[in-house]
């Protein structure tokens, strides 16, 4: 393709908004590679993960074109929404600062261009607790200011930034020498090389002249780039974000508040919008912080120590992801390197994430003291994108067993996910609808995660979870129906009945995954003992694989049931735990839940 000879003096706003779109789509062709460098400041792997999904945000967004101020502000808001991760927050701020300081002119010259440039990275520094050299920041800093350099002697906008972006290469080779860690693994710094792939895309973009491509965000699988990553000691365990919103909202304060929460403290954004990130230990305390300033329209809790295992010490090529009603435990989720993605739990305008911003003690505390009942919500298919798009940097092929379809529309979400990474991967990726949920759905995943053990291939794998999921089921004993009938989980016709005869009911679930009302008691003992008699004539046919007990706030009937079906099987349940507030929201406190999985 020839190169463009015509000199472009001024940029509109469609000029401005289709480079960005070509520098995001470089961003996506390298997302592998940034993910592969990753190592600082926690080599977590999920820096080309987070500058992708900043950058598709704004692709997401409707953006206006005519009016270049409106379009700045309006990519810096988009980007602010979707941002994640160190760099891509930083990034967002920095756009914010560029779009703050324009004029409301329809064009841009090259003066203003650069001068608003050089005064946006004052935005990204000031979004820092402690910024660091050698990052992101040096690279857009020492770009920007030689842009605001060169602009008096330059007047074709294609000639400044391929000038510039010679600069910005220089400036990335330096970051290795400003930090050690990235000296140690032989590496530039991720983010800052993510900011000069967007930069090489602008270039290519005006220098080219070539019309933009479709977005694709393939990420490169041919990275030949070796790494070293250093086994450090990652300091504090989860990387916390929130998207809050209202008015008069203050960094500094927030800041002020946070600061002794954790590390890698970046809060951004505007006065009605501030987008906050931090390393922390304890995510659920530090939402609590948050919620106090305003409404939290989006969080994220990504754990760095199991990033870091997938990096360094991952044990197969097939992942296993699942979401937080399989009631798992911790040691099992770690032991087995499973990917959780949580649900979402409501109290009224508040929402939390499942076992992550809220526990069990938080959600009963909650249910007790709030005015408004609590609801629930899947995650978003863009939160299944971002999950399966790291995951394809990782592995050659991903599973993704969800709770029932006739229980919530995770599912769908995860499949509609699943497919459009695939196709634009390339990797296989299997979302699987298990029809079951609480224990049984863990049980399904424990066993998919002995079979990867064991060395199964994937297509072997597909075909035994789906012959598992028809041998998978729960008993439920639940103290009251009041939630149940609330959630429209039970046959109005014999969730009235039950209520009215305040009997004490005992769920399953139908071949569909759909709730059905199994049996019923006065009391809760004799609903137990029916929970046991049921498995004793189920195992009189069957052979048991593994079960699991679950339960909302009742460990004495939890510990009945253990003593019990030990008793029948002599065996001990595969872990006996807390089910999630998200199930409980539905079941209400006292449930005990026993699932199973047939041989």
């Amino acid at each position: 393709m020839t190169e463009v000879t015509q000199k472009i003096k001024e940029l509109d706003g469609k000029q401005l908004y289709h480079s960005f779109l070509a520098g995001a789509q470089r961003i996506f062709e390298q997302q592998k590679l940034l993910n592969k460098i990753n190592v600082f400041p926690v080599a977590d792997a999920d820096t080309g993960t987070n500058l992708a999904s900043t950058m598709r945000s704004i692709i997401d967004a409707i953006i206006p074109t005519d009016n270049l101020k409106q379009t700045a502000v309006a990519m810096a808001d988009a980007a602010l929404n979707g941002a994640r991760g160190n760099s891509g927050i930083i990034f967002a701020q920095f756009l914010y600062g560029f779009g703050n300081e324009l004029s409301s002119e329809q064009t841009l010259d090259i003066k203003s261009f650069a001068e608003s440039m050089k005064k946006a990275v004052a935005y990204a520094y000031d979004a820092i607790s402690n910024p660091v050299e050698g990052t992101i920041l040096t690279v857009i800093k020492e770009w920007a200011e030689y842009l605001d350099k060169i602009k008096d002697r330059i007047d074709d906008f294609i000639r400044l930034l391929v000038e510039a972006y010679y600069k910005a290469l220089e400036s990335l080779a330096g970051t290795t020498k400003k930090l050690e860690v990235l000296a140690k693994s032989h590496v530039v710094d991720a983010g800052a090389k993510g900011f000069v792939f967007f930069l090489e895309g602008i270039k290519d973009f005006f220098t080219l002249g070539q019309p933009l491509s479709p977005i694709t965000a393939h990420a490169d699988q041919s990275s030949s780039e070796q790494v070293e990553v250093q086994h450090d000691v990652i300091t504090f365990r989860y990387c916390t974000e929130a998207l809050i919103c209202g008015q008069n909202l203050e960094q500094k304060k927030i800041r002020s508040f946070l600061e002794h929460s954790g590390d890698s403290l970046v809060v951004a954004g505007s006065r009605t919008k501030l987008r906050v990130h931090i390393h922390t230990d304890h995510p659920i305390e530090v939402m609590s912080q948050l919620h106090r300033f305003g409404e939290i329209t989006y969080q994220k809790v990504d754990d760095m120590i199991f990033q870091n295992n997938i990096l360094l010490e991952r044990k197969s090529d097939m992942a296993l992801m699942t979401d937080s009603t399989c009631d798992l435990p911790q040691e099992m989720i770690d032991r087995y390197q499973i990917h959780v993605v949580p649900l979402n739990l409501h109290f009224g305008e508040t929402y939390f994430l499942d076992r992550l911003t809220i526990n069990p003690e938080k959600f009963y505390q909650r249910l007790e003291e709030s005015e408004k009942s609590p609801s629930t919500s899947q995650p978003s298919a863009k939160d299944f994108q971002n999950k399966f798009e790291y995951l394809s940097t990782h592995y050659k092929n991903i599973f993704g067993i969800h709770i029932s379809s006739g229980l919530s529309g995770t599912f769908g979400h995860a499949e509609i996910a699943g497919r459009d990474v695939a196709a634009r991967e390339g990797k296989p990726i299997q979302v699987i609808d298990s029809r079951v949920i609480t224990g049984a759905l863990g049980l399904l995943v424990i066993r998919a995660a002995q079979a990867i053990e064991d060395g199964i291939s994937a297509d072997e794998l597909n075909t035994r979870i789906r012959e598992w999921i028809p041998k998978a089921g729960i008993r439920v004993s639940v103290q009251t129906l009041k939630y149940i009938i609330r959630s429209g989980r039970v046959s109005p016709m014999k969730s009235f009945i039950a209520r009215m005869l305040d009997l004490k009911p005992v769920i399953a679930l139908d071949e569909h995954g759909k709730a059905l009302l199994l049996s019923k008691s006065f009391t809760e003992k004799g609903c137990s003992r029916k929970v046991i008699r049921s498995f004793e004539r189920m195992l009189r046919k069957n052979k048991l694989w593994g079960y699991a007990i679950t339960h909302a706030g009742n460990p004495e009937t939890a510990g009945f049931y253990a003593q019990e079906m030990e008793r029948i099987t002599g065996m001990k349940p595969l872990y006996l735990d807390h089910a999630s507030p998200v199930l409980v929201t539905h079941t209400g406190p006292g449930i005990v839940c026993v699932s199973y999985l047939l041989k």
